[in-house]
């Protein structure tokens, strides 16, 4: 077989310099479709089967985050379905990727990849729960469904919400998602039980299908990020978050929790709303709750390396958890997973994967319940 690299397909995003031999293949990281992101890569290879693969990615130290590089290590699959990682190199320029097929069709990603149909797949077993239905919200720029999970009692007292995917290419908070709505819907998990008993919870698990489907890092189809659109967002530019925070401000808000994927960082954590004005004792205890249950939930979770509360000082009331934690003066916090591995408890096979992002999911359900009693 000639080697052939193909990139047309859910989530596909790769520039093809040069694949005429496999020891000397040259790529090159293809920007975001209407914003000039560099960083999401996932493409296919034919014909390489046995044979000692290289592939250089030309331009990877002009990529958006190229500390996201360091230490690094692309996943891959044979099947879509089980991933693993694969020998890389960054010299501060070029990124290489190592690697020897043992198939005539094998996959390279950024991450471990959460498809649209997967998406769909995770909405239709939800509707299978009494617990919970799924509504729809309105439509993305492309026109893609914009759907929420509600899980239990509208009525009820407290809300929490739970949103993933305002940058789609961070495809670990999606595998979260699916584990929180797993542990949720689980008839037999007491914290489950228990945190419904206070509150309903709305949850959106891709805010941006257009970016996602694209093959984007950060942006969707409009260009838009959507984690700097919270203060004017417009059904022109940022259908996403307008109709999110619509129905937030419908529902109201005592819980809110926005998951995303750090490029740089091995670890898991938070960011959380200290550095808002206004942000009171009270805040602070019950963030602190939280947090706490975090860590003895998962040592996954860790506190001691992070975001600097000054890190977004310029523009935080366009993030959602600080707008809604300034609006709604209640926990919100953005939980970061890794794209590399969690140091803490690496792996050496899969590092950060979709499963490990599952059990995270599940274990959160514990500080959920915790945030829920100190009130």
């Amino acid at each position: 077989m000639t080697i052939k690299i193909s990139q047309n397909f859910d989530a596909g995003a790769i520039e093809v310099v040069k694949a005429e031999q496999c020891d000397a293949i040259e790529l090159n990281l293809r920007k975001d479709s209407h914003a000039d992101i560099w960083q999401w890569f996932y493409f296919r290879l034919q014909g390489a089967r046995d044979q000692e693969t290289v592939m250089r990615v030309l331009n990877a130290g002009k990529a958006t985050y190229a500390k996201g590089w360091e230490n690094y290590r692309a996943v891959a699959s044979y099947d879509r379905e089980t991933w693993f990682r694969v020998e890389t190199e960054f010299d501060g320029e070029v990124m290489t990727i190592r690697h020897t097929p043992e198939s005539d069709s094998v996959y390279y990603a950024y991450f471990e990849p959460y498809s649209w149909e997967r998406h769909l797949a995770l909405l239709g077993s939800v509707e299978h729960s009494p617990l919970a239905r799924v509504v729809d919200l309105g439509n993305t720029v492309d026109g893609r469904d914009l759907n929420m999970v509600v899980v239990g009692d509208p009525t009820a007292e407290k809300k929490v919400w739970i949103i993933a995917r305002q940058h789609p290419g961070e495809t670990m908070a999606e595998w979260l998602v699916e584990g929180v709505l797993d542990a949720l819907l689980d008839p037999a998990n007491p914290i489950a039980r228990s945190i419904l008993d206070k509150a309903v919870l709305y949850i959106v698990p891709n805010m941006n299908p257009d970016g996602a489907y694209r093959g984007n890092l950060r942006t969707n189809a409009a260009g838009a990020n959507l984690n700097r659109e919270w203060m004017t967002p417009s059904l022109e530019t940022s259908p996403e978050v307008f109709h999110v925070k619509n129905k937030i401000h419908e529902t109201g808000c005592d819980l809110f929790l926005d998951i995303h994927g750090d490029e740089a960082l091995p670890y898991v954590f938070v960011a959380g709303s200290e550095m808002l004005a206004g942000f009171t004792e009270e805040q602070a205890r019950d963030q602190q709750v939280f947090v706490d249950s975090f860590c003895l939930a998962s040592p996954d979770f860790q506190t001691k390396v992070g975001y600097a509360a000054s890190k977004y000082n310029e523009d935080v009331l366009k993030l959602a958890s600080k707008y809604i934690g300034h609006t709604f003066k209640c926990v919100s916090l953005t939980l970061e997973l890794p794209f590399k591995d969690n140091d803490n408890l690496p792996d050496a096979e899969v590092g950060w994967d979709g499963a490990r992002s599952v059990k995270l999911g599940e274990a959160m359900l514990q500080p959920i319940l915790a945030s829920l009693n100190a009130k």
